[in-house]
């Protein structure tokens, strides 16, 4: 059995950093310890000593575009991303094409992934207006949950219509994860700028389009909708300080039946950056302002948001390219989110176990993952190694997504992921990803 001891490492795990030792035995962690001594049955062993040792983190919401649109992505060059990145775990969405609105289509998807996906998967059932029995199916016990589009999005998936929503609501045990944005406002708001400008819209006015009040409607509907029919919603990828006051951090996260996230480019950019970044930082939700940002982190550090996740989302750099109203929305992060974090821990905003606890912990609870998100004797062997003193800058050269870009470039993190493992195996390491296979289906304790 392959077995790895990592030494000497500044373990970070629920709420507590300590250094000790970590024996990994095939898939599993055998063994936490303070001075876990070497056998001749060890395979390999790893001094991490100074370095930071997490649970690798798990992703609850990207877009690795497969299939039907891989000309941007797809589940093994994504994925592959990931685990350079720290992420060991992802949770992807169905706006593929076709849209995983299906039991058939949702399988295809985990067919794909049990072939080449370097990290652990999940994959969310689409809800849509005329799919209700379809949803009913999903398998609480191998399904992440039900994803539904409240704004507008590609192909069948915006949900509008509000009996059909009432419906899945009252009718799923499921976790729902919606998409909050208020589709007749921002129609409303790009035809006033459509109107001054046609299609040359210049960026900056992107987050008064999806505007705060946007944002704001729909959270506050989904959320009085949960409230009525007692549906567990988790809301992503929150962008406005005002939304942030919908929710609560006045019970423990396991007895919250409304959660939310909120993505690394929010808590990042802000519309001054649209200036220099351009359509490279054109997400829906759109990043707003200094004001947000700061009421983000503010509800992030006191526990009003639960998660911090990255809507990994990839186009081309000609895609890009293209003007306002044609060039598309989202960006890939999945690479570089969790050593983005580490920078905000060396400025002094969030602790590492702040970090932890939002970007494994806290998925692993929601989502109800079974053994994974923690550093726990008999847990699967999830885990990076982060070293706070090795500084890089983000290049073409270094960027694994299949697009090629990132809109990081350009910025010199001090943190870099020195080793990454997915089920107990070294996938990452010196620069290099192994070439392979590794991860599985998650399940869930429900």
């Amino acid at each position: 059995m392959n077995s790895t001891l990592i030494k000497n490492a500044k373990i970070v795990n629920e709420g507590v950093i300590f250094e000790g030792d970590v024996l990994i035995e095939g898939e599993f962690i055998k063994e936490i310890g303070t001075d876990i001594s070497n056998k001749p049955s060890i395979s390999q062993v790893i001094d991490a000593e100074g370095n930071f040792l997490i649970p690798g983190a798990i992703d609850d919401q990207v877009h690795f575009r497969e299939p039907g649109l891989t000309h941007k992505g797809n589940i093994a060059s994504e994925s592959r991303a990931a685990v350079a990145g720290g992420i060991t775990s992802f949770i992807e969405q169905p706006n593929t094409v076709p849209n995983a609105v299906t039991q058939e289509l949702l399988e295809q998807k985990y067919q794909i992934a049990s072939q080449g996906s370097y990290a652990n998967y999940s994959f969310m059932m689409g809800g849509t207006n005329d799919n209700l029995e379809e949803v009913l199916k999903t398998n609480p016990r191998n399904v992440a949950g039900i994803k539904l589009f409240l704004g507008s999005s590609t192909g069948n998936m915006l949900v509008d219509n509000e009996e059909v929503l009432e419906k899945i609501f009252s009718s799923t045990p499921m976790l729902i994860a919606v998409h909050c944005e208020d589709e007749a406002t921002i129609k409303a708001n790009l035809e006033h700028y459509k109107e001054e400008y046609g299609d040359n819209i210049p960026m900056k006015f992107h987050h008064l389009i999806r505007s705060e009040e946007a944002c704001y409607i729909s959270s506050s509907k989904a959320i009085e909708l949960a409230k009525k029919t007692g549906a567990r919603l988790h809301i992503f990828h929150v962008s406005t300080a005002k939304e942030t006051d919908l929710f609560t951090n006045k019970i423990p996260l396991e007895e919250k039946k409304i959660t939310a996230e909120v993505c690394v480019h929010h808590l990042w950019f802000t519309d001054a950056d649209y200036e220099t970044k351009g359509t490279l930082i054109k997400w829906n939700p759109a990043v707003k302002t200094q004001a947000d940002k700061d009421g983000l982190w503010k509800a992030l550090l006191d526990d009003r948001i639960d998660v911090i996740a990255t809507d990994h989302a990839p186009h081309t750099w000609e895609e890009k390219q293209n003007p306002y109203t044609s060039a598309p929305s989202g960006g890939p992060l999945v690479q570089h989110a969790v050593v983005a974090m580490f920078e905000a821990y060396l400025q002094g905003k969030i602790s590492v176990e702040k970090i932890v606890e939002k970007m494994a912990h806290n998925p692993a609870k929601i989502f109800k993952i079974e053994k994974r998100g923690f550093i726990r004797e008999g847990y699967y062997a999830d885990l990076a190694i982060v070293n706070t003193a090795l500084p890089w800058n983000v290049n073409k050269d270094n960027i694994l997504y299949k697009c090629g870009w990132s809109p990081f470039e350009g910025t010199n993190f001090k943190s870099r992921i020195s080793h990454t493992f997915v089920n107990g195996q070294l996938v990452y390491a010196n620069a290099k990803v192994k070439e392979g296979c590794f991860g599985q289906r998650l399940l869930f304790d429900r």
